[in-house]
């Protein structure tokens, strides 16, 4: 039994309102880079469903960019720590590790020859650091400023001069290397966001939150004029980025715009209007290449079209918060797949293109804990909102009259034929049909974690706290208890009968999967060691002779129902992050989601 990594599609950037978001490109111009969490994104600019994730930071990573010469990328965390690795080879393997400062580190720039590194941030006793790429040995000192530094930018010819930008309203200049302080600008009025040389060197420019922006000779740092006139945006400005040939920049802004500058006149020659939300806020851009990129305060990442600035050439969208829940859905024979995370956001994906958009309207303002497709192809989803919705996967839009409001948390939801949905609360189990609620059992003896209900829609298995699972028979409307109970090895973390309704799998706190066999009154058919840790969730492959269970310990087992000892480990599958949602698309393909809110596909051989 084999795995093979078949897609990864990788989550959006994190974002944090009124803080700047730094993206890097690679010299070739064929990806960019972003970080969210602890996890490095390196996307392909051309097709961004191409991506690859960077997970060895132990802290969360804040800034990547790639060295000139495009073979290493240097990430730096919160920590303060910054770390050098390679790009060409799959494993990414580390070639140096430096802590210039403690704090966070909030930029980072190379020189042209790819041999010094300066970074900048929230250290304690100093806010910035130059050194040389292979030794740490320092090359100067960036001082100057009184407060935080967010931003610093090294000219790419010779002679070489560093720029930086602070939360003291000041930008500064230096000569070097070794690099000296030379003098500072106070033009701003407010907190210096951006700073960057022009690729040619002839020019700077410093970008604010007084919504100014600010151009400088690259040689001298002397003060050539400001971008706009008055004012460049009517909000704060957040990122820049310069065209490939110098002569234009465009500009990132809290005012929900990105600016298309002609530097010669400091004339905007277009402005993309991104929205009219709070969360399309403009924090972060990239040029690169023939691509003008910029990121909304929702992630999202838009490509702007220069023919038309009110409508992007296309909005990458996903998940920027951490996913809790998975489930795929076949639609006119097309498999999606359906992913719910931390903030209520619900995504669905084309399975084999990445294509991937959000239901429209509103829909669960909190965690979506479970997720599963009924046979009227609705999409049934619980919530920490207390809501249980349903929503029609082929009209994609969240109605207000197809939400079940609980009179307490649900946890677990399942279905079965007949219209008939188990929604396990806290203490509490109750039963729908057709999206009505029409029976409850409350004041339970044990505290219900996870449901299943029978396929054929004639048992409700409730998985408890205290380590059973207890049997109720469905009879019309109602729940009989059947006062029978099997034992699990420990409290109930997940449940799931197969699709034939031949086996009920049950997962535990003690790291064990257990499968009973429903023809033979509920007799145990085998018990499945293996996770290091707690299992927390599983899945039935199609072909009911399988079955994956992912857990605490970032593993994921695909086990063999009729032989506990023939089974496929795909170790870190996720890693540093706990496997949270699995689903099949066949039998042959498995799809893993996690705290990292990444989404990546697996192909088994068996």
């Amino acid at each position: 039994m084999t795995y093979d990594l078949k897609h990864v599609f990788a989550s959006l950037p994190q974002m944090e309102r009124g803080v700047a978001k730094v993206l890097g490109g690679d010299p070739k111009g064929n990806n960019f880079l972003y970080t969210n969490g602890k996890s490095v994104i390196i996307r392909n600019i051309d097709n961004p469903a191409i991506a690859d994730i960077y997970t060895e930071h132990p802290h969360q990573v804040t800034v990547a960019k790639y060295a000139p010469s495009g073979f290493y990328i240097a990430s730096g965390d919160v920590s303060g720590k910054i770390r050098i690795w390679d790009t060409t080879q799959k494993e990414h393997l580390l070639k140096y590790e430096y802590q210039p400062f403690g704090g966070k580190i909030k930029d980072i720039a190379w020189t042209e020859d790819s041999k010094r590194i300066a970074c900048v941030g929230e250290g304690r006793e100093k806010f910035g650091a130059v050194f040389l790429w292979d030794t740490g040995s320092s090359v100067g000192e960036i001082s100057g400023h009184s407060k935080i530094i967010n931003s610093v930018d090294i000219k790419q010819t010779r002679p070489y001069r560093l720029i930086t930008g602070s939360d003291d309203n000041c930008g500064a200049f230096f000569e070097g290397p070794p690099f000296k302080f030379k003098f500072s600008s106070t033009d701003h009025s407010r907190f210096v966001n951006c700073v960057r040389f022009s690729p040619d060197g002839n020019r700077f420019c410093t970008a604010g939150a007084d919504g100014q922006i600010f151009l400088y000779d690259g040689k001298t740092g002397e003060k050539l004029g400001a971008l706009g006139g008055a004012k460049a945006h009517e909000g704060g400005v957040y990122a820049v980025s310069w065209s490939p040939d110098s002569s234009q920049l465009i500009s990132a802004s809290g005012d929900k715009t990105v600016k298309l500058w002609d530097v010669g006149t400091s004339m905007a020659l277009t402005t993309f209007n991104m929205g009219a939300d709070v969360m399309d806020q403009q924090l972060g851009c990239l040029w690169q290449k023939d691509h003008l990129l910029s990121i909304s305060l929702s992630g999202y990442i838009n490509y702007l079209d220069k023919s038309n600035p009110d409508r992007p050439l296309r909005t990458i969208k996903g998940h920027s918060k951490s996913i809790q829940s998975l489930t795929v859905h076949k639609n006119k024979g097309r498999a999606y797949i359906y992913s719910g995370s931390h903030d209520g956001h619900i995504n669905y994906w084309d399975a084999e293109t990445g294509e991937n958009n959000c239901f429209s309207g509103k829909g669960h303002s909190n965690l979506v804990t479970k997720m599963v497709v009924d046979e009227a192809d609705q999409l049934v989803t619980c919530s920490m909102d207390d809501t249980v919705r349903f929503t029609s996967v082929t009209k994609k839009e969240y109605s207000a009259s197809n939400l079940v409001k609980m009179d307490v948390q649900p946890k677990h939801v399942s279905v079965a034929t007949g219209g008939l949905t188990l929604a396990v609360c806290i203490g509490q189990v109750v039963l729908l049909k057709d999206q009505k609620k029409v029976f409850m059992l409350d004041s339970l003896d044990y505290e219900p974690e996870a449901g299943a209900i029978h396929p054929g829609g004639s048992t409700a298995a409730v998985g408890g706290a205290d380590g059973k699972v207890h049997l109720y028979s469905v009879q019309g409307n109602t729940l009989k208890d059947e006062g029978k109970s099997m034992e699990a090895k420990g409290p109930v973390t997940d449940m799931a009968y197969s699709k034939d309704g031949a086996y009920l799998a049950v997962t535990d706190e003690k790291k064990v999967v257990t499968v009973f066999t429903v023809a033979d009154d509920y007799a145990v058919k085998n018990d499945f060691y293996g996770h290091h840790a707690k299992v927390v969730t599983l899945a039935w492959s199609p072909d009911n002779e399988h079955f994956a269970s992912g857990g605490m310990d970032m593993m994921v087992y695909v086990w063999t129902v009729n032989d506990a000892d023939k089974r496929l480990k795909i170790p870190d599958a996720h890693r540093l992050h706990h496997v949270s949602g699995l689903a099949w698309i066949d039998e042959h393909t498995l799809v893993t989601t996690s705290h990292d809110a990444s989404i990546k596909q697996w192909t088994l051989k068996f």
